[in-house]
């Protein structure tokens, strides 16, 4: 027995190689990862501040999470940008692999130019876009005045501040880009060569062929983008607006950073936490259902 799980561990033997080289990742997940959100757990059922020991309150947290305006008003801010922000994203990644798939001079450079935008520091982005929206000096007014069109107060009013910071994010783009473009070279050329000879056009091609393969790849975004975009959306709000105007931009990251880091109510914080993920786990769930019972009914 002994000899059998040396031979496995072993750093001579393949498989032992490839375990000691996940070994540090693993463990780095451990600590990194399961341990806070354990904990994130557990404090989430105590009124803790850092100072003093935790006190167990059971579910008087998230109790005090329903009853808050305050909260919901986060909610809904959160939920808006995440039902408007994930289609268009998706929608502009999907349409800019399709048109950039094939290679042709210059390609390289518009592709270069479209993930840019992802590398630069959230901090330095939202402030150029502060720039960018500036309703006196700003350049995009300035463009809408120069072709007769009113440029509005764009971080002033509520509504137009929520859309402003959908708008910023959907420049950032790149990694969904890449992603999709990767899924289009899976794609077997073959197909497009029969459905050419049965007459098919391309619009046809593309709902027949390319939608329902790239069908996976675009699941993958969608549940990545709702979590990654729910987050990015601390630091333009933070940086640009701080939640304002009248809690317009007052957004589920913005409400946590403020529960715990003004008011050190981390039990609070670790509660809107969870609720948050359990938000969005419940719509990646129904999602799932959603093209499974579809692809039943395809199937059927």
């Amino acid at each position: 027995m002994k000899s059998n799980l040396w031979k496995q561990w072993s750093w001579r033997q393949y498989q032992g190689q490839v375990r000691l080289f996940v070994l540090p990742y693993l463990v780095g997940t451990v600590i990194l990862t399961v341990l806070p959100a354990l904990a994130t757990v557990s404090v989430a059922f105590t009124e803790y501040n850092s100072i003093q020991p935790p006190i167990w309150t059971g579910i008087n947290n998230f109790v005090r999470l329903l009853n808050s305006a305050y909260v919901r008003q986060a909610l809904q801010n959160s939920i808006f940008f995440i039902a408007l922000a994930v289609p268009l994203r998706l929608l502009g990644a999907l349409l800019l692999a399709l048109l950039l798939q094939t290679k042709r001079r210059g390609f390289g450079f518009h592709r270069a130019a479209i993930y840019l935008p992802t590398v630069i520091p959230e901090v330095a982005y939202a402030l150029v876009w502060l720039w960018i929206l500036n309703p006196l000096y700003g350049p995009l007014n300035m463009a809408l005045r120069g072709v007769g069109l009113p440029g509005p107060d764009w971080l002033v009013e509520p509504q137009t501040a929520r859309l402003s910071i959908v708008l910023l994010s959907l420049f950032t783009i790149g990694e969904g880009f890449v992603v999709l473009l990767t899924g289009l070279k899976t794609i077997p050329k073959a197909y497009y060569e029969a459905a050419i000879v049965d007459g098919a056009s391309v619009w046809q091609s593309f709902w027949r062929i390319t939608a329902p393969l790239i069908t996976p790849w675009l699941l993958i975004l969608v549940f990545r983008d709702m979590l990654i975009s729910l987050q990015n959306t601390f630091t333009p709000s933070f940086v640009m607006t701080y939640g304002g105007p009248y809690y317009a931009t007052t957004f589920v990251p913005l409400l946590l950073y403020e529960i715990a880091f003004d008011f050190f109510d981390f039990g609070m914080a670790a509660a809107l936490l969870i609720l948050t993920y359990l938000m969005i786990g419940l719509v990646i769930i129904g999602i799932l259902n959603l093209v499974g019972a579809e692809r039943g009914v395809d199937d059927f």
